[in-house]
C-alpha cells in the first residue's frame, strides 16, 4: 500500500511538472510582444479616410498573426506622456499634432528613446495651407524634409528601389518591387544631404513618366524621390505610402486601390515594427 501510493505520487509530480513546462513555453509564446499605438484624423480627403480605416483593419489583424497589441484613437488629447508610457510604439497613420502640448509631449517621448512610424500625409506641411510647416523639430529634425513640394497625381503605382537591404526593416524585400497606388510626396530639403537621415527605400527610374495629371507638374519624368528613410538619432520611419486611389472623376467615391493589398510591400510595415517593438526600449 506505501509503495502504490509512493507511485500515484511519483507520477502526479511528474504530471505536475509536464503541465508547469508546457504552461511556460504557452506563456513565452502566448504574450504580448509589445504594443502598438495610432493617431489618426480621419477627415479630410476620402483617400487619406479610406486609407485610415483600411490601415486599422489591417494592424488589427497583423497584430493578432505576429502576436502583439495594437489601440487606434482619433483623441490627439491622448498624446501625452503618461498615455504614451503604456505603448512601445506610435503610428500616425493620416496627420499630426497640432496643439503645443500635444507637440512637445511626442518631442520629449521620441528624445527619451520612444518608436515611432509615420504614414504619408503625416509628414506634410505646406505654408500657407490649414497644415503650415510650423514645427520645426519634427519636420525639419525628426523628418529631415522640410516642407512638401509637390506630387504626382493620380494615385498610380510605381517600381520601387531599395536602397539598403541590410536594414531590419527591409532585409527581406527584394531590389525592386511594385507598390501600391498612391500619391507620391516630393519635399524641399535634399535628404541626401543629411548625415542623420538614412534613405531606405526611392522610386526607381523605370518609372517615369510617374503619374497622369491633368496638370504638367503632377506628372514626373525624372529626379530622385526617397519615399521611405529613417533618422539614425531616433528610433523611427517614414513611410509614404498612405493613400488610396478613389473614384473622384466618376462621381462615386468607390475606392479602386487599396494600400494593404500588396504582400511585398506589407512586409516592409511589418519588418518596421518588428524592428523597433521586439528592440523595445521604455521612453
Amino acid at each position: 500500500m506505501v509503495r502504490l501510493n509512493g507511485l500515484i505520487a511519483l507520477k502526479f509530480l511528474l504530471l505536475l511538472s509536464l503541465f508547469l513546462v508546457c504552461s511556460g513555453i504557452y506563456a513565452r509564446h502566448g504574450r504580448t510582444k509589445f504594443k502598438v499605438i495610432a493617431f489618426y484624423t480621419a477627415q479630410n480627403d476620402r483617400a487619406h479616410v479610406s486609407y485610415v480605416h483600411e490601415a486599422n483593419r489591417w494592424f488589427n489583424e497583423t497584430a493578432k498573426q505576429y502576436k502583439f497589441s495594437y489601440d487606434s484613437t482619433n483623441t490627439w488629447d491622448n498624446l501625452n506622456l503618461e498615455f504614451l508610457s503604456k505603448y512601445d510604439i506610435v503610428l500616425f497613420l493620416d496627420t499630426r499634432p497640432d496643439r503645443p502640448e500635444q507637440r512637445a509631449a511626442f518631442e520629449q517621448y521620441m528624445k527619451r528613446g520612444g518608436a515611432w512610424i509615420g504614414f504619408h500625409f503625416a509628414a506634410f506641411a505646406l505654408t500657407p495651407s490649414d497644415f503650415p510647416q510650423n514645427w520645426d523639430w519634427y519636420h525639419n529634425e525628426l523628418l529631415g524634409a522640410g516642407e512638401y513640394k509637390g506630387n504626382t497625381w493620380r494615385p498610380t503605382s510605381a517600381i520601387l528601389r531599395v536602397e539598403n537591404r541590410n536594414h531590419p526593416a527591409t532585409r527581406h524585400l527584394p531590389a525592386t518591387f511594385k507598390a501600391s497606388p498612391n500619391e507620391w510626396y516630393s519635399w524641399k530639403n535634399d535628404l541626401r544631404k543629411n548625415p542623420d537621415i538614412k534613405v531606405l527605400v526611392s522610386i526607381d527610374p523605370s518609372s517615369f513618366p510617374l503619374g497622369t495629371g491633368p496638370k504638367a507638374w503632377e506628372i514626373w519624368h525624372n529626379g530622385d524621390y526617397p519615399v521611405v528613410w529613417t533618422n539614425i538619432k531616433y528610433r523611427m520611419i517614414y513611410i509614404n505610402m498612405g493613400h488610396n486611389d478613389i473614384d473622384y472623376d466618376g462621381g462615386t467615391n468607390k475606392e479602386l486601390s487599396f494600400t494593404f493589398s500588396n504582400p511585398i510591400q506589407n512586409k516592409l510595415v511589418i519588418d518596421a515594427l518588428l524592428w523597433l517593438g521586439e528592440n523595445n526600449i521604455k521612453p
